[in-house]
């Protein structure tokens, strides 16, 4: 029996950039993209902890697999100080997954203060804009860029405590499809991944209400959460060759919950 051509997912030779990258799923993401071969650039609001998770990953793929560059991503200067930093350690930047988020409040939108509301909006969509915005001219040119959004299946339903955070990622799931629509011309993709509740410290709130977990854990068609790792693939599939003809679109990863 033929094998499987492993090409279709290498990554080898490409630099992608992961915002929210020193735990849960973009941590995944930076581990599994550095195992298909790419440059990973750690990044989160400690300087620290970025460091540690760099070094890491140079331990186990080689010195200078990993660039560890903190970032706030409400700080427009420090998401343009990311971009620059990349672009002159490696030259460019290949991939763009953006997957930090902020979700301050947990309650009904009737309870939720302006503040809240627009941190929610400002960091988890005006911040991937902004960071697009800041790397897509050099994909553009190059005719070549895969640019990930890490969505939530929030973004396809309502919910009684996290609806301005639902409402962010849907906004997210649109914006793919907009920017799909204006970079497709020049072989640039954008998509967006839904991952279900997932076992992160993000989702902390949600799978550490019992009553919540055991609802998951018996209407799930799996019967359970996911891991940071079961997300992972996705966007390593959408940053390769294997997702070259993938624009626009919003993969769900959810365990069966939205079916």
């Amino acid at each position: 029996m033929a094998l499987p051509d492993l090409s279709l997912f290498d990554l080898t030779g490409k630099v992608a950039v992961i915002t929210g990258s020193t735990r849960g799923i973009g941590l995944a993401i930076a581990q599994r993209m550095a195992q298909h071969g790419a440059k990973v650039v750690i990044s989160s609001r400690k300087a620290e902890v970025c460091a540690e998770v760099a070094a890491a990953i140079d331990a186990e793929h080689g010195a200078g697999t990993a660039l560890a560059v903190p970032a706030n991503i409400s700080s427009k200067e420090e998401l343009r100080e990311l971009v620059e930093r990349t672009e002159r350690a490696f030259g460019r930047i290949d991939i763009l997954v953006c997957n930090a988020a902020s979700n301050p409040y947990y309650g009904p939108l009737a309870g939720i203060e302006d503040d809240q509301f627009r941190k929610i909006l400002d960091n988890n969509v005006i911040a991937n804009h902004w960071l697009i915005q800041m790397v897509a001219p050099a994909m553009l040119e190059r005719r070549d860029g895969a640019i990930v959004i890490v969505s939530s299946i929030g973004g396809l339903r309502g919910s009684p405590v996290i609806g301005a955070y639902n409402v962010s990622k849907a906004a997210d799931m649109q914006l793919a499809r907009n920017l799909a629509v204006e970079f497709g011309p020049h072989n640039v993709r954008v998509n967006c991944i839904a991952p279900g509740l997932v076992k992160t410290d993000f989702a902390r709130a949600l799978w550490e209400d019992p009553e919540r977990l055991r609802q998951v854990n018996t209407s799930v068609p799996l019967r359970r959460i996911g891991e940071p790792d079961e997300i992972a693939g996705t966007a390593v599939y959408l940053a390769s060759r294997a997702g070259s003809f993938m624009t626009g679109q919003t993969i769900v990863v959810d365990g069966g919950a939205t079916i």
